[in-house]
């Protein structure tokens, strides 16, 4: 069961590269659970989002906000009805301009074959500074590493 857990996640981020967004709202249940990182008030795509239609607008939120330089899956872990994948992307805000680039942690729950739920781990305070325009010589400008 967790190898074909593996493969369902694994067709989901093929499905993500090829801006394939309904294939990847097809993969979750109809109630699905998705929740990103943080508040949405500090990154548009953080938050608890429910349903297929809501995991659709989350993606055309990603695709309103950000332009990919790298997303990269890494390391496929399973464990029962789970799925943990470590991975780095690299990004523009087109808000700010500002690069952003940091390692994640998704956790997808199957059910059925399909996510049931998921869940985003990030560098929430380095996306938030980079959403509202600040970068790395701005936090050394202000005594920060």
């Amino acid at each position: 069961m967790s190898n074909a857990n593996v493969e369902l996640v694994q067709s989901l981020y093929a499905a993500f590269g090829r801006g394939d967004v309904g294939t990847i709202v097809a993969g979750c249940t109809p109630d699905v659970d998705w929740h990103s990182g943080g508040r949405e008030s500090d990154f548009p795509t953080f938050g608890p989002r429910k349903g297929r239609q809501a995991v659709a607008g989350f993606f055309q939120t990603v695709g309103d906000h950000l332009e990919f330089h790298e997303f990269s899956p890494r390391e496929f872990h399973a464990a029962d009805d789970k799925v943990f994948v470590l991975g780095t992307y690299a990004m523009t805000l087109r808000k700010t301009g500002r690069a952003l680039a940091t390692d994640w942690c998704h956790i997808f729950t199957i059910a059925d074959g399909r996510v049931s739920r998921f869940r985003e781990f990030t560098d929430t305070a380095l996306a938030a500074e980079a959403y509202r325009g600040y970068g790395a010589a701005d936090r050394r400008r202000r005594g920060h590493r």
